[in-house]
């Protein structure tokens, strides 16, 4: 038997502030904040969590050190959004691991609906082995089919504030990557989110 995942478990953040979906498939309308399109079933184990980012900078400046996001990573995705929540134009960041393609699948699969008008751009290392060539030309192939425009390019980014930094300048409205980057994530929220956000346009997508 599968249990529904504890919120209060897995994560430092109120429950408040948390809302479950249960959706394999999101439809047109979906909107992070809402509960239209969330389909519940409550036997059913959670498919994404989404934190309203705002919200989530208040607790995070409510305590005197960066907390982390969960209490322990889980499987679950997190999206973490801004009010006013876009797939306009999407960042995806391929690491040229199995893990990070998975990632990227998955969310064209879940999203499918949502954003097959939307413009994309994949960050990817400056050297890929040739072992991981044909991934990436075979994940590059399936954005390209899942949105309207998508484009190509190679960085070694890093750390999260790269991507971030990246976003921002380029008018991205989703950045897609890994839990791996979730503690950094915290940490930038907590020292750079004060007084003024530096982007009010861009959410984060996080999954492992």
């Amino acid at each position: 038997m599968e249990f529904k995942v504890s919120k209060e478990a897995k994560f430092e953040i109120p429950d408040e502030i948390l809302k479950e979906f249960h959706n394999s498939r999101f439809c047109e309308d979906f909107q992070p904040n809402s509960d239209r399109c969330t389909g519940i079933n409550e036997n059913s184990s959670p498919t994404l969590f989404s934190v309203n980012l705002n919200k989530a900078i208040e607790w995070l400046h409510g305590n005197d050190i960066p907390k982390p996001l969960e209490n322990e990573v889980c499987s679950i995705p997190v999206l973490l959004f801004v009010p006013n929540f876009s797939t306009d134009h999407l960042l995806f960041h391929y690491d040229g691991s199995l893990q990070s393609a998975n990632l990227i699948r998955k969310f064209l699969e879940t999203f499918a609906d949502i954003i097959k008008n939307s413009k994309a751009t994949i960050i990817s290392p400056s050297f890929i082995p040739k072992s991981k060539q044909k991934e990436e030309q075979e994940l590059i192939n399936q954005v390209s089919q899942a949105t309207a425009e998508t484009s190509f390019i190679k960085f070694n980014f890093l750390r999260i504030g790269d991507f971030w930094s990246y976003a921002v300048k380029h008018d991205c409205s989703l950045l897609v990557t890994t839990k791996n980057y979730q503690a950094d994530l915290a940490k930038v929220l907590f020292h750079f989110y004060k007084g003024a956000m530096w982007s009010d346009r861009l959410s984060f997508y996080l999954a492992l």
